[in-house]
């Protein structure tokens, strides 16, 4: 048996790192169990974390060991316990695994190594290749430009980033600080020296000598104290401050026309509440616009758009009509890049279909990077669908699928956002 130590200096907090290599390691058995998770929680609990099991088998660590090579001849020992021909019977169960009654056979076996993954690491593997499309087209990416702020005065810089007043400002108050307490004993030594020589004509006086002796050092050790001092330098002090380049809205259309019945909008409600969690978690300069509509459309709030119980008719167009209005009044300017995801079940006035289709051509395409329509129906596609089919031939961004059960709802979004080719 050969033994490999590892003699490396350990760092603080290596827990960290090697739980990240872990999980790089055994990424494939992570994303399998991900997987699993998802079908057996709701969407709405998409963002908690995962209890991950892996089996033994795949994180046994791999051992040295010598080979016999060459030809070997041995002789192994015969045993009292069976002899030829002996049947041998079916072990009744053991601990692990192992299913019925407990059994005293010594054979050990292991359970899978269970681990608890955070809901951020949760995240990253369940939204790990999926994007909003068309993203690099307008350069909205996950970095961030930087603009340079003045923050103070610092101690360091370069000769251009002096900054001449402060500093002379500071040798200012160095040379008060320094030579205040000699000041003031020069000016009454001064003082002192005039009433002197008021008193007596008499310069040999040892008192005048005295005192215009001390004057005279006073004023040497005030001379001494430098104009300006390396000390006294300040310079602008500059940082980088994060400015947006680019930005992003979201528009979130649901249909709760009387058509809709509560089995549809619960897919419909699902599908956007992936949708938006897909948005906080892979992109934080996105607005989101929520707009539901029967016979009118409406914009309205996160929680009024899942929970509200209005309900009408079906005209798909005031939903587009008004989406188009709030682009051109607040996202009308070149740094918005619009997407729009429409859920319905197709159901629409047969004229206003023709309608949503000739908005959608000539006003709403052109301004949005991509528009993704969800059909909720078990049945044959409505007359919708067939309007839509002919914009999905000319915009290239324009994608439509189909949900007839909650099963389909995370295929279709995967669908929807998946990565595109480079």
């Amino acid at each position: 048996m050969v033994h490999l130590i590892d003699r490396r200096v350990q760092g603080k907090n290596k827990s960290a790192p090697n739980r990240e290599r872990f999980l790089r390691r055994y990424k494939g058995q992570i994303k399998d169990a991900v997987t699993r998770a998802i079908k057996g929680r709701s969407i709405t609990d998409m963002d908690s974390g995962e209890k991950i099991a892996i089996p033994v088998k795949d994180v046994n660590e791999p051992n040295f060991g010598h080979s016999h090579g060459g030809v070997w001849e041995s002789v192994n020992p015969g045993n009292e316990q069976y002899q030829t021909g002996d049947q041998i019977e079916r072990p009744k169960g053991g601990a692990g695994k192992g299913k019925g009654q407990a059994g005293n056979s010594e054979e050990t076996s292991e359970d899978d190594f269970v681990f608890q993954i955070s809901r951020e690491e949760f995240l990253n593997y369940f939204f790990e290749d999926l994007e909003l499309p068309n993203l690099i087209k307008t350069q909205l990416t996950a970095t961030t430009d930087f603009k340079n702020q003045r923050a103070g005065y610092s101690t360091t810089g370069t000769a251009s980033s002096l900054h001449v007043l402060r500093s002379l400002r500071g040798a200012l108050g160095r040379r008060i600080a320094v030579g205040g307490k000699s000041s003031k004993r020069l000016k009454k030594a001064e003082e002192e020296l005039a009433e002197l020589l008021a008193e007596t004509s008499d310069n040999q006086d040892p008192r005048i000598l005295k005192i215009r002796q001390e004057i005279h050092h006073l004023r040497t050790r005030l001379l001494a104290i430098p104009f300006i001092d390396p000390f006294d330098l300040r310079y602008s002090n500059r940082i980088k401050v994060p400015k947006p380049s680019t930005q992003a809205v979201m528009f979130c259309l649901l249909d709760v026309s009387g058509s809709m019945d509560e089995k549809k909008k619960d897919i419909a409600k699902r599908f956007f509440i992936l949708l938006y969690l897909f948005l906080q978690r892979a992109y934080e300069k996105i607005e989101v616009v929520f707009i539901r509509h029967h016979t009118s459309a409406l914009e309205v709030d996160e929680h009024e758009f899942f929970h509200s119980r209005e309900s009408g008719g079906t005209i798909v167009s005031s939903a587009l009509r008004l989406l188009t209005e709030v682009i051109q009044t607040r996202y009308a300017s070149s740094d918005w890049n619009a997407y729009v995801a429409q859920a319905s079940d197709g159901d629409n006035w047969d004229n206003d279909s023709v309608i949503c289709k000739q908005i959608l051509m000539n006003t709403i395409m052109p301004m949005v990077q991509y528009y993704a329509y969800v059909e909720i129906t078990d049945g044959d596609p409505q007359n919708l669908w067939q309007e839509y089919m002919q914009v999905k031939e000319q915009k290239s961004h324009f994608a439509m699928q189909k949900i007839e059960e909650p099963a389909d709802i995370y295929p279709v979004f995967r669908e929807l956002f998946k990565k595109q080719s480079k």
